[in-house]
């Protein structure tokens, strides 16, 4: 089943149930979905374009939920996790730290002798692969502590 039928009918069973925080989340789902048919692909969704889809609206929460923090409005914040706990359902289990550091361990040791300078290389290969598995600050965080204890 396809993401946009999943978010469909998922949509129904959270107006029928009166689920009004739910049903926001998907509905915002939905629009992205419609706004990608609009588009001019003529033809579905992908997986992969599916999980860009939904990591791009999970972004836009932790941003909001962030800025709504810093201005001190409780009752945003609350709505905004709403949703983003909504999206992340439709999201791919996350990667656990320890695997991407195996993961990333892998790549270097696949590129052999490496220094800071092959930090951008080894970013985008780790990138390649575990994109929408886990956050790019964390693969990042992750690269710089090899190469640091590499040197």
């Amino acid at each position: 089943m396809s993401l946009k039928e999943k978010i469909n009918e998922d949509l129904k069973a959270s107006m029928k149930a009166k689920d009004t925080k739910r049903l926001e989340a998907l509905r915002a789902i939905r629009n992205e979905i419609i706004k990608m048919d609009k588009s001019g692909m003529n033809r579905e969704m992908n997986e992969e374009e599916e999980i860009q889809l939904l990591l791009k609206q999970a972004k836009m929460r932790k941003e909001a939920i962030e800025m709504f923090e810093d201005a001190g409005r409780d009752d945003l914040v609350a709505k905004e996790k709403g949703q983003l706990e909504v999206i992340n359902e439709y999201l791919p289990k996350p990667m656990t730290r320890e695997e991407a550091e195996k993961k990333i361990d892998d790549i270097i040791s696949e590129l052999g002798e490496v220094t800071e300078k092959d930090f951008g290389r080894i970013m985008g290969t780790a990138m390649k692969e575990l994109k929408g598995k886990i956050d790019g600050k964390v693969v990042q965080e992750i690269v710089k502590s090899k190469l640091e204890k590499s040197d």
